[in-house]
């Protein structure tokens, strides 16, 4: 009996080593190294070839012709938006969630609405029953949508032959296997191997390839690192499976901008594209509460805008906490060591908690005003008009400093009936006469405070 040839490889990033390493010398993590079994035979064996192959040319940059790609429009206009304007032809796709994030059913929902288009969604972790009762709960089916259950790569390929999609959907990746690697699936032979034919698959054949993948405990996409740097796109499902709002994000993009942001609404019937974000971020609540105010930000090329809320208390123990949900942290301490150092503000021995509401992340500095007429108006106990809107960024030594394209801040917060909003000085170009929102522009925080709570 032949002995069994095995090597060892790093987790997060695929290096190969033939012994077992403590510390991987490529990505300098630890405990990271697992044996694998290398292959059944010495044959490279591919499972998807086309015949007409030829040999690639070198060619002078000054005579490549550009062409502007045709993109393939989905039924879902969210997911659009997140790739950059629709799917390219022969792009590879990721799209990774945590479990129960409802990764399989936005995509079974593309597949079974996208009457246009041919798709083959082959299942590698649900029988055809479970696909066929979620598909019954979407409630939209077409007679170009096909549903294969197989996680052998060599049978999906002979079932794509026959069927020639337009569309393919592998659920998940981690579940398809090669039947010439003799480790399991999941392993990062399996996974790299497999990505690599599919891949070779959607270049050949211009035929746009979605990969559902699982993610670790640490929240990164499960599999060898290099899986990332193969693809074309990699998406990001977020959201709390205990609230009904999940986020797309574009993470990479090869064809397009990161900054895209899709919100869906998870009911009983599917995902429900939310066209506009404000209606799921603004509580809507009439009565006026302390410690609330509402920013206008900006997502890629989207305004939104988003609740802010603050809680000042004193503090019961010798240190006071600092705590932000959605809201950098650091940044939060230096908007408060502002306001203690520039504006007289004591507010070093009181606990500051902070909120963004609809359970989203913004990194945008527009939003610094905000957090800051939410700290004062809990503080001081006294509310902010309902009315009012803020873009702004607060600089260290108090002054409010301009934010960019703010002309579709002030569009959007007209459009949702906001009569007020107040911004920078210093942004040029803004006429009152353009809007029909009252515009008021400030050059300190303590214009602010006087506007706000006087």
């Amino acid at each position: 009996m032949a002995k069994v040839k095995t090597t060892f490889f790093c987790q997060n990033c695929g290096q190969e080593s033939p012994k077992w390493l403590g510390r991987c010398p490529s990505c300098n993590e630890w405990n990271t190294f697992v044996e694998e079994v290398v292959a059944k035979d010495t044959k490279s064996v591919v499972a998807f070839s086309k015949s007409d192959s030829r040999t690639a040319k070198s060619v002078n940059l000054k005579d490549i012709q550009q062409k502007e790609e045709a993109r393939i429009l989905l039924s879902d206009n969210e997911m659009n938006r997140v790739l950059g304007g629709g799917l390219v032809p022969g792009s590879l796709v990721l799209f990774g969630g945590e479990p129960g994030i409802g990764k399989s059913t936005l995509l079974l929902q593309i597949a079974v609405q996208s009457s246009k288009q041919k798709i083959l969604y082959v299942s590698g972790e649900e029988s055809e029953s479970q696909i066929k009762m979620r598909a019954e709960r979407i409630g939209i089916q077409h007679e170009n949508c096909f549903i294969l259950t197989e996680t052998n790569v060599q049978n999906i390929f002979k079932q794509i032959e026959e069927i020639e999609p337009d569309l393919l959907i592998v659920d998940s990746i981690q579940t398809v296997y090669s039947s010439y690697i003799e480790s399991s699936p999941g392993s990062i032979s399996q996974i790299r191997e497999c990505t690599a034919e599919l891949l070779r698959f959607a270049k050949e054949t211009e035929t746009p390839v979605f990969l559902i993948g699982h993610i670790t405990k640490e929240g990164v996409l499960a599999g060898p690192k290099v899986l990332e740097h193969m693809v074309d796109c990699v998406l990001q499902f977020e959201g709390d499976r205990n609230h009904v709002y999940r986020l797309l994000r574009s993470i990479k993009n090869r064809f397009g901008s990161t900054n895209e942001l899709g919100i869906y609404e998870m009911l009983g019937n599917g995902l429900r594209q939310v066209e506009n974000p404000s209606e799921i971020l603004i509580s809507g609540n009439k009565e006026s509460l302390s410690g609330v105010a509402i920013a206008a930000t900006l997502e890629g090329l989207r305004p939104i805008l988003i609740e802010v809320q603050a809680l000042v208390s004193t503090a019961a123990y010798g240190t006071p906490q600092r705590s932000s949900t959605g809201f950098d942290l650091k940044r939060l301490n230096m908007l408060l060591a502002v306001l203690e150092k520039r504006c007289g503000f004591k507010l070093a021995a009181k606990d500051v908690f902070i909120n963004i509401a609809g359970g989203i992340k913004v990194d945008d500095p527009a939003i610094d005003l905000a957090v800051v007429c939410a700290v004062l108006s809990s503080n001081a106990d006294i509310s902010i008009n309902n009315n009012v809107c803020l873009a702004a960024e607060v600089g260290l030594s108090g002054e409010i400093r301009p934010v960019n394209r703010i002309d579709q801040r002030i569009s959007e917060a007209e459009k949702l009936g906001y009569e007020k909003i107040i911004v920078s000085r210093f942004n040029k170009g803004i006429e009152q006469k353009n809007f029909g929102i009252e515009i008021i522009q400030v050059s300190k925080i303590e214009e602010v405070f006087k506007d706000l709570f006087a």
